[in-house]
Order: structure tokens, then C-alpha cells, then sequence
């Protein structure tokens, strides 16, 4: 009959299965095809379930997720890897997460699968759960490939109500426990339902849960309550998801209330030896039949028995219908809890309810600047605007007070009995180093500490001088070429640009690194100079408070730190390169960097140029044409060069010379009589390359023959040697 039922389904639904393949492979032929996948089968074991990638897969919100069971948050699991392509050289890796705690490499069993253990976290707070799986790419060609595959836990999670009471009164709340497998599974609520015969809600509090009830119409009543859970659970043989538990449903007695409430001036009481021995005075609504002079027993709950909270002496009556009392209290008492009953021998005669509540005590105290996250250090910066959270007992009534500081009301502050949260004001021109903490007047033990701004300050207060006056560092952008000699290289710092009306920063700590290179390179020098502190100036609301030894004092000498060679005797195209930090170890945030480079620029390069010019063309004077072209001559010339105005070290390639050209030296023929020794000035065209020591220039100038005493003017190229 099953398999009956099941070939009958599958016929009724062939034709939508058919359709939906169909738009599959429609929807397929538009898009890209994807990536062959990295698995072709995971397996997620516990010790009690096995779910599988090919079977337990449901969608949830639009996105396939492998379901798997479990029964602790922690759950321990083991993964069992099938890839879709065995490769021996490249095996699966499992990226590691936050949701869980990798317990065991993968380990190859056969060539089959990969196994390997792992531990998850927090399961039912856990979101977007998920396994990540990368194979490298190998050397067969196969490409790297990566596949994530979305987890959904799911749990069953009971929950059960057993009242040991099912009376209740109009307007008194009432707790009950409920039994869970899952307590942190079931959703909790601080809202209360509305509009029903008894309103409730869910809360839980140390991984106990309970249910909160309120009723409003008296009778015979039934409660149902529909709770929810954070992880689902599968039904209907697992093809669906659900959150929603079974209904627990209750009936209940509601009655009206019995006893008249009697106010109290007083909602807050201290529970201390005073209070205990000599008793507290209090104004009592007139009971109508309470005698004077009597004592009566305040408990908790209204059946005989219940726990002391207090006692009540009635002393007299008064005008406006109350009475004066003493009261002494004995145990702590919230109104959240339940009402108080005074009794007379041992039956209840009135309810009334206040807060009894141990003195107030300080367990920590926190401290969260803007931004930031709550901490145990207590250090506050001058003008600045802070958070205090105190922790303790019965902080709701305590009056504190911060010494000096004011009191700013925010929205989000926080006032319990367990926690209170202040957002305080520290004045700009505090001049104290401990701030206390006072309560109702008495000091806490506790205090804030003022601690001065340290913050990195844009470079902007540092200036050099290299000869041209003092220029602010951090405007300077590129190399800095300069045309003259260096005699020194000055910084000086400007204490009144650090701190302002608006602004503090603190002391700034600062690092030199200096470096000093030849035109080819090559290092010369390198120096560091650490903490170098610059103290805020005058100006400062805070200067008194920055006074310090090691605070720079005047200016700072470049030459007095290097020793090898000095600024003035650098040669040319030599470069002085200064960083300029904030020392980080001073800081808790990222400080800036500058960086200053000063190359010696120069305009004109004097050498002694020997050159070899060979086929030149001289005209003599009274000469009517040049000469046919002569032989191999030697020149030897004191030639100036002249460097590009806007790059560093590089030539021009022309050049004026001076000097003496020995024409046809190397003729050594019988007829070598037009050898002669000449004084030139010459002009030449030179390649630019760099560091180049044979040439072939190009000549153009004149002279005079000092064996024929004859001008003369020449052209023709050469053969140059630099030495």
C-alpha cells in the first residue's frame, strides 16, 4: 500500500516536476554556466543523527540549507568529505570560523572521503551558519574551487507547565517554572499580551524559564499560551520547518481581590542594623481595625508561614484618617515580586507593598569614552565627555555624586538596582587628579583619574629652515632642490599650534630618522633621534599641567647630531633625507608621517674634458675655404656643463670649453707638417648619459695657432675621455 501511495504521487506530480526542469534549463541557457562543485557528498555525524548534503537539504528564505540535529549548544560532530574529484596533491581544506572550533586535521580515509572532527559554538545563537570548503588548484591543470555550504540546526525542544497553584486573584501577577529540554530554545518576551482573559509573557533568568500571568476576568478561565522557538524542528517526515510549539493550555480559578491595600509614604526602605533594631517611621493608611500599640507581621505570601519581611507598630492615629508606625524590616523585598500581607496571628487582615533593599554598595565601576567600548580604567581626559557605568546593589535609590564634574541627561542612561550609567562632563581647566565618587555625601572608595590628552597632532607645528627661513614641514611635497650650500638645517617647533579652545592633543613624541647619500646613492650617514617631546605652550588651558624635563627646549640642529660629514661639506647632488613620526609606542591610535628630502642643486659642473677630434674642418684666416679634413688631434679642455633647472643631476647635452687642441698630433707622416698647438674656446654637443667615460661629442669654436700665429675656426666631431 506505501509503495502504492508513493507511485500514485509520483504520477500527480510528474507534470510539475517536468515543468520545473524545463524552466531550469531555460534559466540555465541565459546565465553563465556556474563552477562544478567542490563535494559530492557531505556527511555531518553526531552521536545520535546522521544528516547528509544530498538529502537533508530545505530551503529556508530562498537558500538551500543542510539541516542536522543536535542536543547541546556545544555540539561535537564529525564531518565526512567526498570530493567530487580525488586529488591526492591538493585534498580539501575546511576554513576555519568563529561558529565552531576545528578539533582534528583532515585525514584521508582510502580514496574515498576525508574525515575530520569539529565543535560547534553556541548553536542556538548562532546566525548564518555555514562550512567553507577551498581546493588548491594541481599540477594537472584542475582549477582552485571553493564551495560554502549554509547549516541550519535544528532541535526538538519540549516544554511543559506544572502549577502547584491554580488560583489566582485580579490584579496579582504570579510565577510559574516550566520544564524545558531547550530552555534558551524558547522564545522569550517582556511584553505581556493584551485583551485576554489572563495575559501573560515568557522570561527566563539563569537558564531558568518561567511564565508570568495576569488575570483579569474572574471565573473558571483557561490559559493557552503559544510559545516559539529560536531553532526550528523539522515535521512532516522532515520536509518542513517549524518554530511553533505545542500550545500549553491551563485552567485556572481567578478570584476577586480580598484584602484592601493599605499605601505607605515610603516606597524605599535600607536594609541595615538601623532599620533592623530602632525600625523606620512610616504613615500608614487607617486599616480601620488596627489597635494601637500593637505589633503585626509583614510576610510575602498570604498562607501562614510565609517569610519575615518586616514588622509594623502602630504609635497613633492621625488627622487625615492614617496612622503613624514603626517599621522594622528584616529581609530584602521587591514590589516586582509579590504584594505584602500584614497579618495579625498569623491571618491576613491587609496588603501593601515597598522595596526593602540592602544599602547601597559599589562592586565596579566602568568607564566608555566616545566611541569606544566599556573598561575598568578609570583615566578621563580634561573636557571631555564620558559614560560611567557603576555596578553594585541597590543602585536605583543611591544619590551619587561626581566631585567637580557635571551631570549631562542623556536618553540612554541606565538606572537599576544593579547598574547605573552616568554621562558626566570633565571641565576643560580641571586642576584636580582624582575625581571621587560620592554617595548621599560620603565618599565610595572609588574615583576617576584625570589624565592628561596624548594625541597625535598633524606635523603642521614642526618647521625646518635649510637656508630660505622656516618653512612648515608638513607642506613641503617631493625633493626640495636647493642651489646653494647648506650650512646647517634647523627645526623648530611651535608649542601655541598644538592645543586650542576646541581641541586638546597632549604632549607630542616625536622620531627623527636622518639619512644623508652622495649623489650616486651611496649612504653616507644614517642617525635616529627618539622622543623628541613637544610640550603644548601658553596658550594652553592646560600648559601648567605639562611642565615635564623632557619637553624640547629651542631648536634642533641637524649638524650637532651628524658626525661624519656636516651639511656645509656635502658634496654636490648630495640629498639629506629626514622622516619625521610620531612615536607610536605613545600612542593608542595611528600618529602622522612626514617625509623631507634636500638634494644640493647646482647649476653648472666645471671638468677637465680630454678628447681625441678626428676629421676636422679648420679655416685659417686669409684662407679662402676649410681645409680637407685632418687627422687624429688631442684636445684637452676646461669645459663647463649645465645641468636640467627641474631634474636632479642631469646634464644638458651641450657644453663650453676652453683649453688646448693639438691638431694632427697623431699624424706620423714624412708630410706632417700641419701639426701645430692652438688656444680654443670650443662648443660641443655631448650625449647624456649617465657616468659615461668614452664620448663621441660634436666641436664647433676657434682659436689661435701658437707656432703660426695664425686665428683659426674649426668643426668636426670627437673622441671624448672623462676623467
Amino acid at each position: 500500500m506505501r509503495f502504492l501511495f508513493r507511485f500514485r504521487f509520483c504520477r500527480r506530480l510528474a507534470p510539475v516536476a517536468l515543468l520545473l526542469l524545463l524552466l531550469t534549463f531555460s534559466a540555465q541557457a541565459q546565465v553563465a554556466p556556474a563552477p562544478s562543485p567542490l563535494l559530492r557528498e557531505l556527511i555531518i555525524r553526531t552521536d545520535t543523527a546522521r544528516a547528509a548534503l544530498s538529502r537533508q537539504l530545505l530551503p529556508v528564505q530562498g537558500e538551500a540549507r543542510l539541516t542536522f540535529p543536535y542536543q547541546q549548544d556545544d555540539e561535537t560532530a564529525e564531518l565526512l568529505i567526498y570530493p567530487r574529484v580525488w586529488r591526492p596533491q591538493a585534498p580539501p581544506r575546511l576554513r576555519r570560523s568563529a561558529d565552531f572550533i576545528l578539533l582534528d586535521s583532515l585525514t584521508a580515509v582510502g580514496n574515498q572521503y576525508y574525515r575530520t572532527k569539529i565543535r560547534f559554538r553556541d548553536l542556538t545563537a548562532a546566525r548564518f551558519l555555514q562550512l567553507t570548503f577551498t581546493q588548491a588548484a594541481d599540477s594537472v591543470g584542475r582549477p582552485a574551487l571553493t564551495q560554502t555550504v549554509p547549516l541550519l540546526p535544528v532541535t526538538r525542544t519540549t516544554l511543559e507547565l506544572h502549577p502547584n497553584d491554580t488560583e489566582l486573584f485580579i490584579g496579582e501577577e504570579k510565577v510559574f517554572d516550566l520544564t524545558s529540554n531547550h530552555p534558551k530554545n524558547v522564545r522569550v518576551s517582556a511584553e505581556w499580551t493584551r485583551g485576554q482573559d489572563i495575559d501573560y509573557r515568557l522570561s527566563q533568568e539563569n537558564g531558568q524559564l518561567r511564565l508570568h500571568v495576569l488575570p483579569n476576568v474572574p471565573g473558571s478561565r483557561v490559559l493557552t499560551v503559544r510559545p516559539q522557538t529560536e531553532r526550528p524542528f523539522l515535521v512532516e517526515n522532515g520536509r518542513r520547518l517549524s518554530y511553533a510549539l505545542a500550545p500549553l493550555r491551563q485552567e485556572f480559578t481567578v478570584k476577586a481581590s480580598r484584602l484592601r491595600f493599605l499605601s505607605v509614604d515610603k516606597k524605599e526602605l535600607t536594609l541595615d542594623d538601623f532599620s533592623r533594631r530602632q525600625g523606620v517611621e512610616i504613615i500608614l493608611d487607617n486599616g480601620r481595625s488596627f489597635e494601637l500599640k500593637r505589633t503585626y507581621r509583614i510576610e510575602d505570601q498570604e498562607e501562614a508561614g510565609g517569610a519575615l519581611m518586616a514588622e509594623l507598630f502602630t504609635r497613633q492615629y492621625l488627622t487625615n484618617d492614617r496612622v503613624l508606625c514603626w517599621l522594622r524590616v528584616y529581609n530584602p523585598h521587591r514590589q516586582t515580586d509579590s504584594y505584602l500581607y500584614i497579618k495579625e496571628n498569623d491571618l491576613p487582615r491587609y496588603i501593601t507593598n515597598f522595596n526593602i533593599s540592602p544599602k547601597t554598595s559599589i562592586a565596579t565601576v566602568q568607564v566608555r569614552h566616545r566611541g569606544g567600548d566599556w573598561s575598568p580604567n578609570l583615566a578621563v581626559n580634561p573636557g571631555e565627555t564620558v559614560d560611567v557605568r557603576l555596578e553594585g546593589e541597590s543602585l536605583q535609590k543611591a544619590r551619587l555624586h561626581f566631585e567637580d564634574l557635571t551631570v549631562i541627561p542623556s536618553d540612554s542612561s541606565v538606572r537599576t538596582e544593579r547598574a547605573v550609567v552616568y554621562r558626566v562632563q570633565v571641565p576643560v581647566t580641571i586642576d584636580k587628579r582624582r575625581i571621587l565618587i560620592f554617595n548621599a555625601g560620603q565618599p565610595t572608595g572609588y574615583a576617576l583619574t584625570v589624565k592628561e590628552f596624548q594625541r597625535p597632532h598633524p606635523l603642521d607645528f614642526v618647521a625646518v629652515n635649510f637656508g630660505e627661513g622656516p618653512r612648515v614641514v608638513s607642506r613641503l611635497s617631493g625633493p626640495v632642490l636647493y642651489g646653494r650650500v647648506i650650512s646647517d638645517v634647523v627645526f623648530s617647533f611651535n608649542p601655541n599650534g598644538l592645543d586650542t579652545d576646541q581641541q586638546l592633543y597632549g604632549k607630542q613624541y616625536l622620531s627623527f630618522d636622518i639619512r644623508t647619500q652622495n649623489s650616486k646613492g651611496e649612504l653616507l650617514e644614517m642617525r635616529t633621534l627618539d622622543n623628541v617631546v613637544i610640550c603644548p605652550g601658553d596658550n594652553s588651558v592646560r600648559a601648567a599641567f605639562y611642565q615635564d624635563k623632557q619637553c624640547q627646549v629651542g631648536n634642533l640642529s641637524l649638524n650637532n647630531l651628524l658626525s661624519a660629514r656636516k651639511t656645509y661639506d656635502l658634496d654636490d647632488w648630495s640629498t639629506i633625507s629626514i622622516t619625521i613620526r610620531h612615536n607610536p609606542s605613545q600612542y593608542q591610535e595611528a600618529g602622522f608621517t612626514q617625509k623631507l628630502e634636500l638634494v644640493l642643486k647646482r647649476r653648472l659642473k666645471f671638468d677637465i674634458d680630454v678628447s681625441f677630434p678626428g676629421g676636422l674642418l679648420t679655416k685659417y684666416k686669409g684662407e679662402a675655404s676649410y681645409t680637407s679634413f685632418g687627422g687624429i688631434s688631442l684636445a684637452m679642455l676646461g669645459q663647463l656643463s649645465f645641468y636640467h633647472p627641474e631634474k636632479i643631476n642631469r646634464l644638458r647635452p651641450y657644453k663650453i670649453g676652453a683649453g688646448f687642441v693639438a691638431l694632427n698630433a697623431f699624424d706620423l707622416s714624412k708630410n706632417g707638417g700641419n701639426r701645430d698647438l692652438g688656444l680654443v674656446i670650443l662648443g660641443s654637443v655631448y650625449p647624456t648619459r649617465r657616468e659615461a667615460k668614452l664620448t663621441f661629442p660634436l666641436y664647433l669654436g676657434g682659436g689661435y695657432l701658437l707656432s703660426t700665429g695664425k686665428p683659426f675656426f674649426l668643426l668636426g666631431p670627437g673622441i671624448g675621455v672623462r676623467l
